[in-house]
């Protein structure tokens, strides 16, 4: 990885259809997620659902999340994507249908917790999808465009779903997902196609997931996961309750922090190609920007606390704080593929995804106790819960620039085959 190589490989036609296509799934993925909390309201009132059954409906999705994200990860190591997520795009569209006539509260929670373990799955195996499509250093930029499926999808959700309920019910918008995933898996059965792997070596699992340089990729994901989960779940809260914001500010100051993320995601992602092409090496590019993104953050975030700004002030704070460490979620999944073997790179990728997952999964409640604690109706109390986040940032990647060295992780990992059943 000298500092004076530079790559000028040819990425082929098909590779950008298999990308656009993915980002397309990922855009399903989330308004899948996203339509259980923006029926809310109607759903609660029309089950007679109290807001603790509501809640154990709504995170009924993630009960499975993890596990089936590992499980398919192995598969994905033996068997074509191809056909993975073509029936990943069946199973979602047939499991929206039941959940228009679902009844009860014991039967939504059902279709919601089947729905997550095969929705589970889809980000790591999109990846390994398109990196057999990608060489090394093209990795990151097409990474980054499948991971704004998930803003795509919450800007579609936000305009269409309470038009939807308005006028039809909200029965009525678990119609067009099922059509909506359909049309994709046509799609994707015409268009997408199976991409080339490089070798068929292997190591023993222990020994990649002891991997000092592995461990800090996972923990950099957990910290951006951690961030993520106290943006979507805590945000809107903070602008109206914390900032005085009305809720149609709120919701367009919401909009623009995930905009922001989105480009702030892309610009960085094309940054470091831009290097990994220019001749920098995969420390430099990958896992300096990354830390540098996220310690930047993290001060930001702590700003937040210790200097007075008024309302305006912070939410653009935030917006810019929210935008760098989203790079980690895009680049990271190219690391790990750079030092893994490339045999068991869906697995490695996938079991990446469901423990840094589980950031996203506790920080919500972490932050809750913190808000409660110093007071929800104060903007300090939400601001302490963001510096709590900081500092789990800036610890990881202090971790990261130390024992993060893709170069030596791809020689110990890489270096000998070992006849190891994936």
């Amino acid at each position: 990885m000298g500092g004076t190589r530079r790559f000028s490989t040819v990425v082929p036609w098909s590779a950008w259809v298999t990308t656009a296509l993915l980002t397309g799934l990922a855009v399903i993925n989330f308004l899948d997620k996203i339509v259980i909390g923006m029926v809310a309201v109607s759903l609660t009132a029309e089950l007679h659902l109290s807001p603790a059954e509501f809640g154990f409906v709504a995170g009924s999705f993630f009960c499975l999340f993890s596990v089936s994200t590992i499980v398919v990860g192995f598969l994905a190591n033996r068997f074509p994507t191809r056909w993975i997520l073509l029936a990943m795009g069946v199973s979602w569209a047939v499991l929206q249908l039941p959940q228009a006539f679902a009844g009860s509260a014991v039967a939504r929670l059902v279709c919601r917790g089947v729905l997550g373990a095969a929705e589970g799955p889809s980000f790591p195996t999109s990846v390994h999808a398109i990196f057999k499509w990608f060489p090394d250093p093209h990795r990151n930029l097409p990474v980054a465009i499948i991971n704004q499926g998930m803003a795509m999808g919450m800007i579609l959700a936000g305009l269409a779903i309470p038009l939807i309920t308005k006028h039809w019910g909200w029965r009525m918008n678990f119609f067009p997902l099922p059509a909506i995933g359909v049309v994709w898996s046509v799609l994707w059965l015409c268009f997408g196609r199976e991409g080339t792997l490089d070798d068929a070596q292997r190591r023993p699992y222990f020994r990649l997931l002891t991997d000092p340089s592995v461990l800090c990729v996972v923990f950099l994901c957990f910290a951006a996961c951690w961030l993520l989960g106290q943006t979507i779940t805590w945000l809107p809260k903070w602008f109206e309750k914390g900032l005085g914001f009305n809720g149609v500010t709120a919701g367009r100051c919401f909009a623009m922090v995930i905009l922001a993320i989105a480009v702030g995601n892309i610009a960085l992602s094309w940054l470091s190609q831009r290097m990994l092409n220019g001749g920098a090496s995969s420390r430099q590019a990958r896992v300096q920007l990354i830390c540098v993104a996220m310690i930047a953050a993290a001060l930001l975030l702590i700003a937040l606390v210790l200097v007075d700004l008024s309302a305006a002030a912070k939410v653009l704070l935030y917006a810019v704080a929210g935008a760098l460490p989203a790079v980690c979620l895009s680049v990271a999944p190219a690391l790990l593929a750079e030092m893994v073997p490339t045999a068991q790179r869906a697995s490695m990728v996938a079991i990446n995804t469901a423990v840094a997952i589980l950031g996203a999964a506790i920080s919500p409640g972490i932050m809750g106790r913190i808000v409660q604690a110093y007071g929800g109706g104060t903007s300090h109390a939400y601001e302490i819960g963001f510096a709590a986040g900081a500092a789990l940032m800036i610890g990881v990647s202090l971790c990261a620039l130390k024992w993060l060295h893709p170069a030596r992780a791809q020689h110990a990992l890489k270096g000998a085959t070992a006849a190891v059943t994936a």
